[in-house]
């Protein structure tokens, strides 16, 4: 299990929080997902067996938030 910390780029309101979590959540491997609005980050706690670190960096991507 690894854990990583993003600094993400546009997330504003309560919608973002949703948009960003779910997609993130639904990747296998994904075990848990927490934004922190105010910080601008985004925790994920995932089996890189299952997915990897760009798979979740595409995927925030794809719901229009940057990768700081």
């Amino acid at each position: 299990m690894e854990k990583i910390m993003l600094n993400v780029k546009g997330m504003s309101c309560g919608h973002c929080v949703n948009a960003v979590e779910g997609s993130v959540g639904k990747l296998n491997g994904v075990h848990h997902v927490k934004v922190q609005l105010e910080e601008g980050t985004v925790e994920v706690e995932f089996d890189s067996t299952k997915v990897n670190l760009e798979e979740i960096k595409e995927t925030i991507d794809d719901q229009g938030y940057d990768i700081a």
